[in-house]
């Protein structure tokens, strides 16, 4: 048997449809099926068992499974350091990122990245949610907040720190808020994330933490448009320091409460870079992880 029919039956364990796959792949789902179908006549084991509605894998499945995965990312890590050796980093890397991230930041450094590196194509997925990293193929995914995805190696870019701010045109018609209490009386702009929209967390300087509820009117399920909101007047905001940098220079912005650390759940937050933990990271993943290190330090970011 070839590797690329345990790919696909990886891939169709992992997404519990042969027409997932066919979609990603873009061929058909007859395709898919008579593939598995001809591997498990190959090794002599039912590795699903299908209904109409769901494809779940056999006991066999899941121990055959088990196996095949590590073996497959280690012929992939094989493949791809013996390529590394006789040419520069080529090939497709597909990124995850926060919509906002990939807008203000990373955007503008592809130029750069391309012409320094012509034989790499990228894959840039803009997205608020939290991908499945294997679900989706994702190679490197940018995450914002506490360390998180235990199985993979997480490399922080830079540290992260949230004001609560308001534009000049909100506060010239409401009396601005003084103490974190007082943001109770406002119509907050909240996004639609766990801690975002209903509880945020003040911590003064002598180390005191104050719970504050918020609410408000408009729910935002996009960081860039929370962003305008806020500058156009809508209500106070909780965002990200690297996010509102020019607009607090430039008096767009206010920030309501400069002595106090401000937070959602946790204040220890950063943007991390997320990967596979393999021994042999291929060399378009490790240009790119390299660069992005090199270009959004605590100095390109924050200053």
């Amino acid at each position: 048997m070839d590797t690329s029919t345990l790919s696909l039956f990886v891939e169709a364990a992992r997404r519990r449809s042969f027409s997932a796959v066919a979609r990603i792949r873009n061929v058909e789902p007859s395709s898919i099926s008579r593939a598995i179908a001809a591997l498990e006549a190959e090794i002599g084991v039912r590795l699903f068992q299908r209904t109409t509605r769901s494809l779940e894998l056999t006991e066999g499945g899941k121990l055959y499974l088990e196996r095949i995965e590590p073996l497959l990312g280690e012929i992939e890590s094989a493949r791809t350091a013996a390529i590394d050796l006789t040419r520069r980093p080529t090939g497709r890397l597909r990124v995850a990122c926060p919509l906002a991230f990939s807008v203000l930041l990373l955007a503008p450094l592809l130029g750069t990245f391309q012409r320094a590196f012509p034989a790499i194509t990228l894959d840039i997925v803009s997205s608020d949610s939290e991908l499945d990293l294997v679900a989706e193929r994702i190679d490197i995914a940018i995450r914002l907040g506490p360390r998180q995805e235990v199985g993979y190696v997480g490399t922080r870019l830079f540290p992260t720190r949230y004001r609560v701010v308001a534009s000049p045109i909100y506060l010239k018609n409401t009396k601005p808020p003084e103490v974190p209490v007082e943001l109770s009386k406002h119509p907050c702009l909240v996004f639609d994330l766990p801690g975002y929209r209903d509880q945020w967390l003040f911590r003064t300087p002598a180390g005191e933490i104050e719970r504050i509820a918020v609410s408000g009117a408009i729910v935002f399920s996009n960081a860039l448009a929370l962003h305008s909101a806020a500058v156009a007047g809508a209500g106070p905001a909780l965002v990200a320091d690297w996010k509102i940098r020019d607009e607090l220079a430039g008096g767009r912005l206010v920030d309501l409460f400069p002595y106090h650390d401000v937070a959602t759940s946790d204040f220890d937050t950063a943007a991390w870079l997320l990967y596979p933990s393999r021994a042999q990271l291929p060399a378009k993943a490790r240009v790119f992880i390299d660069f992005l290190r090199g270009h959004l330090t605590d100095q390109h970011v924050i200053s």
